[in-house]
């Protein structure tokens, strides 16, 4: 599993560096383009990134004005990241090439066959669950 996301990542490469993403900073930009507003742990969680390199992620990423903090309104401790416009449009750049790097990996394998497989990965990951969301 690991040499496969190895070799996504590296197919994105490129493209990241050209929008100065880095993995980390790509996989909050892609989480938070589906669930925007989450806490910055589930953030981590999510985007499969350990919470120290979620914070500098985070720094850069909002000093190039692509998400923005807000103090949760029901704990003024907590922090929720939300997606800016601008982050939602380097997401939108990205996206395509993330699809085809995906596709890619699913050459010559049916529909069928992807589904079951994809769907596979969704019950390990919900059998090793640490987290209830």
């Amino acid at each position: 599993m690991n040499r496969i996301m190895g070799r996504y990542n590296a197919s994105l490469r490129d493209e990241m560096a050209r929008l100065g993403l880095t993995t980390p900073k790509m996989r909050s930009l892609a989480v938070l383009s589906v669930v925007d507003g989450l806490l910055i742990g589930e953030l981590a969680v999510y985007a499969v990134v350990e919470n120290s390199t979620l914070s500098r992620a985070l720094d850069g990423l909002e000093a190039d004005g692509l998400v923005r903090r807000q103090s949760d309104s029901a704990d003024s401790r907590a922090t929720r990241i939300y997606l800016t416009e601008h982050g939602r449009s380097t997401f939108d750049r990205i996206w395509p090439h993330m699809e085809v790097s995906y596709r890619h990996m699913f050459r010559g394998v049916d529909e069928a066959e992807m589904h079951a497989f994809v769907g596979t990965l969704q019950t390990i990951l919900r059998n090793i669950r640490k987290h209830d969301f």
